[in-house]
């Protein structure tokens, strides 16, 4: 996790919004490898294992288990960055399962973007562009901190798209990598098809 992330994470807990508190006992350059971060509030603490900070578990559908028939194609990472039409360095883009994949090649597009990869595949590691957490039920990220965020199909479902919304800033755009059932509330829908859904939160 790169430690600038520290302010934007979140207690997924239901009580009142504060700062989370990071002990380190092992960074490299600019990212904890393991340590703690501890919430004010309800006074869990959560642990940061190999760069990865671990919101209670691993949580359903976090192991990849969508069926090949289901996978959708890989968006080109040019089409991703169009579709989240992000220009200009700063900020943070979430990634949600699957599509933490897409960090490596958007960060070579878009200089200067931190990406946050939520509940990501066993295969993914972080990066100096990429900090990963896995959580049950929510994304453990501030309210409207979020440049853009993108969906994978998995997640594509209640709870998710609310906190995909909720992560994200006003005007601002959710790429889901399939077809939602439902339209996520507070989100104008820009574009559907072949297997993709945009919108901008409003």
């Amino acid at each position: 996790m790169h430690i600038e992330l520290t302010e934007m994470l979140a207690c997924p807990e239901p009580h009142a919004p504060d700062v989370l508190v990071l002990s380190t006992a092992q960074m490299k350059g600019r990212l904890v490898r393991f340590g703690l971060v501890g919430c004010p509030v309800c006074r869990r603490e959560y642990p940061i294992v190999g760069g990865v900070v671990e919101f209670g578990g691993r949580g359903k559908g976090e192991e990849g288990r969508v069926s090949a028939a289901q996978s959708p194609i890989p968006l080109p990472p040019d089409t991703l960055q169009a579709l989240l039409d992000l220009s200009g360095p700063g900020g943070f883009v979430v990634l949600v399962g699957t599509a933490s994949r897409y960090a490596r090649e958007l960060a070579t597009l878009m200089s200067g973007i931190h990406f946050v990869g939520v509940n990501p595949p066993a295969d993914v590691e972080e990066l100096p562009e990429l900090s990963l957490v896995r959580a049950p039920a929510a994304i453990p990220l501030r309210q409207a901190m979020a440049r853009g965020v993108v969906v994978d199909a998995e997640h594509a479902r209640s709870p998710w798209l609310a906190e995909a919304v909720r992560v994200l800033l006003r005007g601002r755009r959710l790429v889901i990598e399939a077809e939602p059932a439902e339209r996520p509330a507070g989100v104008k829908q820009l574009a559907a098809g072949e297997g993709v859904w945009v919108g901008e939160k409003t």
